[in-house]
């Protein structure tokens, strides 16, 4: 798909899995694309802030193979699996009737994660969409969401560099920070921690706060990333590499990501 859309350049960045990469990473070698290995990791707020629910540290440039990071990613995917009773639960106590079974089957191969369990319930019309599954029962504070295990910031930092990545904060603009003092305070202290970048470039992103994350990259000598966010069928209004309609990410950002690597 990226090859036929004349993109320059890819990562595949899953929750908490290298599957994709890995497979990725195999096709990359003959295609015109160039491809980086990538992954996304759940973790835990840092305990000196206010802040709440996920933090997304994307990882880039990684070592699939290396060994911690794997078995960190193997507890992570369990606590996801044990998560989704949970959630089924709460949901059918709401009146809606979903099954662990029936989600598994819809999912096949990847793992199982909130997303399937909303496309679900778009399938059995619950719901018109995914966004609102999400935004009325399986969002963090809605009557269906269940809490899960996350490691802290600066473990999942010091993994993705255990591993020869490049440790980067995704999406800051859901972390759903408005005041610009608390969000640069944030980048300083994940800087301390060892994080190196900032994804600047996401659709989600109004373009006041790209430009200013943009600025607090280049103010705090982080680098710059992009990505759209596309999740396949599980979201088909995100195509991949445009996003929902002119989204691009610079190719410069890919050249200046790499130039790290030498």
């Amino acid at each position: 798909m990226a090859q036929a859309k004349c993109l320059g350049a890819i990562s595949i960045t899953d929750h908490d899995t290298l599957a994709g990469s890995k497979q990725a990473q195999q096709i990359g070698q003959s295609s015109s694309v160039r491809y980086l290995t990538g992954i996304e990791v759940s973790a835990a707020p840092p305990p000196s802030t206010p802040f709440s629910g996920s933090f997304h540290i994307l990882g880039y440039g990684i070592n699939p193979d290396d060994s911690e990071l794997n078995q960190t990613l193997l507890i992570l995917q369990q606590a996801r699996k044990n998560r989704n009773p949970g959630i089924l639960k709460h949901l059918n106590r709401l009146g809606f009737d979903i099954t662990l079974a029936e989600v598994v089957c819809a999912a096949g191969d990847g793992q199982i994660g909130r997303p399937h369990i909303a496309r679900m319930m778009v399938k059995k019309g619950f719901v018109q969409s995914v966004d609102e599954a999400f935004d009325c029962y399986l969002g963090h504070g809605k009557p269906a969401y269940v809490d899960k295990y996350r490691i802290s910031c600066q473990q999942a930092i010091d993994i993705i560099r255990g591993a020869g990545g490049i440790p980067v904060l995704a999406h800051p603009f859901l972390l759903n920070i408005r005041d610009n003092n608390d969000l640069e305070k944030l980048f300083v202290l994940l800087k301390n921690f060892g994080l190196k970048g900032i994804e600047v470039y996401y659709p989600e992103h109004p373009p006041a706060e790209t430009n200013y994350y943009a600025h607090l990259a280049q103010k705090h000598e982080l680098l710059m990333t992009g990505g759209t966010d596309f999740h396949g069928n599980l979201k088909p209004e995100i195509e991949i590499g445009t996003g929902s309609g002119n989204f691009f990410v610079p190719y410069r950002l890919y050249e200046q990501l790499m130039a790290c690597f030498v």
